[in-house]
């Protein structure tokens, strides 16, 4: 019988070595991301805990062109910079609060690039002024791209090629 385990083990080590894995960018539980369009370097928090991703914006305005609903906002670098910016609002999102009940957030789509990977991903805009970081990556965004190490920040800097994207 322990020879069979034995044996058996053997086996599953040998597939395990020579299947291969996908490619996963490795990043820290914080990063710099850049935000397209804009090309705006921003401080990210990269929580796995979270569905969608989340940008602080000021200065929000909704308003109606050509029959939709469009968000006008603001978003500041790190080091003070501010981009306007005028997005589609894809959705409204009812995001669960951690001290408990609900709020509404329009979501819009909005290019991030992290690390080497750059993709548009849905985004819902609130003011996050109170806390730490302006961008937070939520597993949408991560999901087959990228392994999070808990113990690491910065580790990965924006490297996209954004001009090869479209």
């Amino acid at each position: 019988m322990r020879m069979l385990s034995g044996r058996l083990l053997l086996l599953c080590v040998a597939i395990a070595v020579t299947v291969p894995v996908t490619a996963r960018e490795v990043v820290g539980w914080a990063e710099v991301a850049v935000i397209h369009p804009g090309n705006l370097s921003i401080r990210a928090k990269i929580d796995t805990g979270a569905k969608t991703s989340s940008l602080n914006c000021k200065c929000h305005d909704i308003y109606e062109k050509d029959g939709e609903q469009w968000l006008r906002f603001s978003v500041d670098s790190h080091d003070g910079t501010r981009l306007w910016l005028e997005r589609k609002i894809h959705r409204f999102a009812r995001i669960k609060r951690h001290f408990g009940g609900v709020q509404e957030r329009p979501v819009i789509m909005l290019g991030i690039c992290l690390g080497g990977v750059y993709r548009e991903t849905e985004v819902n805009v609130i003011d996050r002024s109170g806390l730490d970081f302006p961008l937070l990556i939520g597993r949408q965004f991560l999901h087959e791209n990228f392994l999070v190490d808990s113990a690491a920040q910065y580790i990965n800097p924006p490297h996209c090629d954004i001009n090869s994207v479209k």
